[in-house]
């Protein structure tokens, strides 16, 4: 049996790695292939392609980049015809995969969705459109499941796979002394994501919020682990621009999260990362100008950043596009040093959060539903 695996980015790589691992130790005899990046690579599936060179966020950056996307859609499609996977599984990246997918339902190759668009937050039409093309969906997160069952979608949510994945690989006192953090000081950490645009976008306001930081609290350390995904010499080039010290860090990244007091992070799988670390985050959102103005027209949602989501509360602070300054950086991330209130009321709620994404082994799960709908259609 032969399976297709679609990741676009470096969350989907991690997901990617784990349903592969899974699959393989389930059924060993099968054949991945597919699209993602290098822990895919390394679980074992055969790529034709590695997502590095075009993960990019946006609605204008994707059109800036447009030709490039369709050469890879062409690439892939051509993959799909040489190959004759018995199903395509996307996942998540839903602005190419989606093209994806109707190629692979050209092909007639089954659809398999794990982490499908939001149609929960913006577009739900799309929840149609996809019910039409994939066989099977599986949801990381509660909220999403209403609006693709009322759309007629074959839709489950049998954990979340962060559960699993996110766990120090040090004890705390042990994991201060290997990233030499000072006894004495607060450690922030600076989270800007793993996306070039995100660096350019939103590091500078990070490195500014850090310095306004220092003159109300001078023992403060700042610490950045750096994406594989992103140049270290663009990061450190934009902190010397700065004139803020920064420790850069590139292992045992979930050890460095859990050490750390606080942080100022980009929106995304990262800030859910903390919160099942017990890290509380200021969380930080911005688009180039042309995207956040197209976005505005569809995307209405109360919260942006996961933990707020699963709450439908605003407990853990946003901050969107003009309101990324230093001081509301600096200002909010007091709020939540060691000994204030709110940060005890933060941290309770960060654990409620994570009580939702449901108990271990999701990634098992997901990979068990994969190949049984596998089997199913090859043997048709």
């Amino acid at each position: 049996m032969k399976i297709m695996l679609s990741a676009g980015e470096a969350s989907g790589d991690v997901h990617g790695e784990n349903i592969a691992r899974a699959i393989l130790s389930m059924a060993p005899e099968t054949e991945l292939i597919g699209f993602g990046g290098t822990r895919m690579e390394n679980a074992g599936v055969r790529l034709r392609q590695n997502f590095a060179d075009y993960s990019v966020m946006g609605v204008w950056e994707v059109l800036v980049n447009i030709r490039r996307l369709f050469k890879l859609l062409h690439d892939l499609t051509e993959f799909m015809r040489e190959e004759k996977p018995d199903m395509l599984v996307l996942i998540d990246y839903p602005d190419f995969n989606w093209r994806l997918a109707k190629k692979a339902k050209a092909l007639g190759i089954p659809v398999f969705s794990y982490i499908p668009p939001s149609a929960w937050a913006w577009r739900k039409g799309r929840a149609k459109d996809c019910a039409k093309i994939a066989d099977e969906f599986i949801a990381i997160f509660p909220h999403e499941l209403p609006v693709y069952e009322a759309a007629g979608a074959n839709i489950s949510f049998v954990g979340n796979p962060l559960v699993d994945a996110v766990r120090a690989e040090l004890p705390r006192e042990k994991a201060r002394r290997f990233f030499r953090m000072p006894a004495d000081k607060t450690v922030i950490l600076l989270l800007p994501g793993s996306r070039k645009q995100e660096i350019e976008l939103l590091l500078p306001s990070m490195l500014d919020g850090a310095k306004k930081l220092l003159e109300d609290k001078p023992d403060t350390v700042f610490y950045l682990p750096v994406a594989d995904t992103v140049s270290q010499d663009r990061v450190e080039e934009l902190i010397a621009a700065a004139g803020v010290k920064v420790t850069l860090t590139h292992e045992k990244r979930y050890s460095l999260m859990a050490a750390a007091d606080a942080a100022m992070a980009t929106s995304g799988t990262v800030v859910m990362e903390a919160a099942l670390l017990g890290l509380p985050c200021v969380v930080l959102y911005r688009l180039s100008p042309v995207s956040y103005a197209i976005g505005k027209l569809f995307v209405h949602v109360d919260n942006f950043s996961l933990p707020n989501i699963l709450l439908n509360e605003s407990f853990q602070r946003e901050l969107l596009q003009d309101e990324v300054t230093p001081e509301n950086i600096a200002s909010e991330l007091k709020k939540i040093y060691p000994g204030e209130a709110h940060r005890l009321a933060v941290l309770a709620k960060l654990k409620s959060a994570c009580q939702k994404l449901g108990p271990p082994g999701a990634s098992g799960r997901v990979a068990e539903r994969i190949l049984n709908a596998a089997r199913k259609f090859a043997a048709k």
